[in-house]
C-alpha cells in the first residue's frame, strides 16, 4: 500500500478549523513534524499541507492549509488520515508496518500452515495480539518474539514457534481458562 494510515479526525478541535484525530502511530511526535497528510475522501487520497500539529494523550490535532474553521472542520469527522511511504517513520530492524502484515499466510516451525493474518490487535503498550484466520476458526496470539520465529514479507509468510503456540494460542471454539 503507498499510503499508511496515521490517524482518523474525531471531532473539530476549537473554532479556528484545527482537526482532533485518533492518533495511529507509534512516535506521538510526529504529528508536530508533519509537512503534509492525506485525506481519504470519497475513495480518493486528497493532500493537505499542514500548517501546525501536536500530540497528547493519544490524540493528535492538526491545523490543515485551506480548513479554515469550525464548520469546514465538521465535514472532516470521521475522515481516515495518512502519510505516504516516503513519510513514514523509520522502523527497527524487527519492526513492521500493520499494513504490510496483514495477508501474510502463518506457518509453524515444521512448516505447517496455520492460517491468514487478518488484523493486528493493540490492547496494551506490552505487545500486540494477531488474529488468524485459520480452519479452526478464529486463532489470536501475542505478538512475542519467542512465539514470532520470522516475519518475510517477500515469502509473504510469518513463521510461529509450534511449542510456544501450544501454550499461547487462544482459539475462538475454546473458552479461557481462568485462575481461581
Amino acid at each position: 500500500m503507498e499510503y499508511l494510515q496515521i490517524g482518523e479526525i474525531v471531532r473539530p478541535q476549537g473554532i479556528k478549523g484545527e482537526v482532533k484525530l485518533r492518533a495511529m502511530s507509534s512516535d506521538p511526535d510526529r504529528y508536530a513534524r508533519l509537512e503534509s497528510v492525506y485525506l481519504l475522501k470519497n475513495g480518493q487520497y486528497v493532500e493537505y499541507k499542514v500548517k501546525k500539529g501536536r500530540c497528547n494523550d493519544g490524540f493528535a490535532v492538526l491545523m490543515l492549509d485551506g480548513v479554515k474553521d469550525r464548520n469546514e472542520a465538521e465535514l472532516l469527522r470521521g475522515v481516515k488520515v495518512f502519510v505516504d511511504r516516503e513519510h513514514a517513520i523509520d522502523l527497527d530492524e524487527d519492526e513492521n508496518f500493520v499494513v504490510d502484515l496483514i495477508g501474510l499466510t502463518a506457518v509453524d516451525t515444521k512448516g505447517n500452515e496455520i492460517g491468514e493474518l487478518v488484523d493486528v490487535l493493540t490492547p496494551n503498550q506490552i505487545c500486540d495480539v494477531y488474529v488468524f484466520d485459520t480452519p479452526r476458526g478464529e486463532m489470536m496470539i501475542p505478538a512475542l518474539r519467542r512465539v514470532v520465529v520470522e516475519v518475510d514479507l517477500d515469502e509473504e509468510k510469518i513463521v510461529l514457534d509450534e511449542k510456544v503456540l501450544s501454550e499461547v494460542a487462544v482459539w475462538e471454539d475454546e473458552p479461557a481458562e481462568r485462575d481461581e
